[in-house]
């Protein structure tokens, strides 16, 4: 492999505190070194950065992938190409798939299919339950020796207390976490939108914002209670968040992502029953996403992950009760961040750790750095160059986007994996 020298870039890596102008060498697929003046190594391409940004590959610890069980409405290569257009390298799949990720063939399977795309390693999380029905504990242990890097039972909250008690005590020994989705099942059961005068004057069933806090007050008394690690999955009400910033303050192994929706959008988003913003948990009050903005820059929220859920058509072509929840977030994930940089709320070395290395150490990866030695995984971008989301033109196989028609900030200009590059229009000269 020929090296590329990497020129003209702000380099930012916030694992290693370094914020410069400078280059980038990589040389085998690693990155052999980076700072100012480097100088040519004999041989080497060049690339151009053109001053923009050059930070670690993204790291999205949240993403449906659709495959097994779901191709249509995507494939693994499909969600590969939206991942390298969105800069993300690294990607934690959920596991309630058709079958679920409860045996550990299909943990190596995915990893497999996530090396054969050359663009981005997947990390599998094992299912909680058999099939994600929360009824039967998983070979937890069988799943960790696979690779699976924490548990989880996707979409589903693990409802029984007991059940949730065992799994942390379990997942404790193998050194994982148990990531929730905050969701009390009874409460949420039939829901389509946040109770409140909205849901009301559209007429749809409702669920109450209190069933994510009641979740996480549970959990956080039996992670309490087992010394087990329990992380909550895109937490979004000012509730929950409070909770979980108490129980950090008391030092218990409390983690929590957020997605971008959860900052950028409110429930007004669904006005018009607009399918497209049907999301799970749903959209809430605007108290609520200034809470999840405030929570980010305070760093209660440990990471942002994209909820990628792809849906087909015919999934959300119905009456708004009826159709299916979730969106799209793959190669919105950079440039909605950063709107909270745009806007105040973030430094760009904040909002940058929180989809690179903090989700790493979440995961126990070693990607999310620009370390001499490392893998060159990188995402090239230019933080104000502006574009609009149109359900339709975006890369990969799902468009069923809660951005659609969102005006951004921040456009990603190349993704290398392992020193290749996977996506952009980058050009090398020798």
């Amino acid at each position: 492999m020929t090296d590329t020298l990497i020129t003209n870039v702000r380099l930012l890596d916030p694992a290693n505190g370094l914020d410069q102008q400078g280059e980038l060498l990589v040389r085998d697929g690693k990155i052999a070194d980076l700072g100012a003046g480097l100088g040519r190594p004999d041989g080497a391409a060049t690339v151009d950065g053109g001053g923009a940004v050059l930070c670690p590959g993204l790291v999205d610890m949240r993403a449906a992938l659709g495959e097994p069980g779901f191709e249509y409405r995507e494939t693994i290569a499909s969600a590969a190409a939206a991942a390298a257009a969105g800069g993300i390298t690294t990607l934690a799949a959920l596991p309630d798939t058709a079958p679920a990720i409860d045996d550990p063939a299909l943990v190596h399977l995915l990893v497999a299919r996530g090396a054969e795309t050359g663009s981005v390693d997947i990390l599998p999380y094992g299912a909680v339950t058999r099939g994600c029905r929360g009824e039967e504990m998983a070979e937890l242990g069988l799943l960790r020796e696979a690779g699976a890097v924490a548990f989880t039972d996707g979409t589903r909250a693990i409802g029984p207390a007991r059940l949730m008690a065992l799994a942390l005590t379990y997942a404790r020994g193998f050194g994982c976490r148990i990531v929730q989705h905050p969701e009390e099942p009874s409460l949420a059961d039939g829901g389509a939108a946040t109770a409140g005068e909205l849901a009301t004057r559209l007429g749809l069933p409702a669920i109450p914002a209190e069933a994510e806090a009641i979740m996480v007050a549970r959990d956080i008394g039996l992670a309490k209670l087992t010394g087990g690690a329990v992380h909550f999955a895109h937490v979004s009400t000012a509730e929950a968040l409070e909770l979980i910033r108490c129980a950090k303050d008391q030092g218990l192994s409390v983690t929590c992502d957020t997605a971008p929706p959860y900052f950028d959008l409110n429930e007004t988003a669904i006005g018009n029953f607009r399918t497209y913003a049907k999301l799970s948990p749903p959209l809430r009050r605007d108290t609520d996403r200034l809470a999840v903005a405030a929570a980010l820059a305070d760093g209660t929220i440990d990471a942002v992950a994209s909820d990628h859920q792809p849906r087909d058509v015919d999934d959300k072509r119905l009456p708004f009760a009826l159709a299916a929840a979730g969106g799209s977030g793959l190669a919105t994930l950079l440039a909605v961040t950063l709107a909270q940089v745009h806007g105040g709320g973030l430094d760009l070395a904040d909002a940058i750790a929180l989809l690179t290395v903090r989700p790493a150490k979440l995961l126990g990866s070693a990607a999310g750095t620009l370390g001499r030695g490392q893998a060159a995984d990188l995402c090239l971008f230019h933080p104000e160059r502006a574009w609009r989301v149109v359900s339709g033109e975006l890369p990969g196989k799902a468009q069923n986007t809660p951005f659609d028609g969102r005006a951004l900030e921040g456009r990603v200009l190349g993704t290398w994996k392992n020193g290749r590059l996977v996506f952009g229009a980058a050009e090398e000269t020798a």
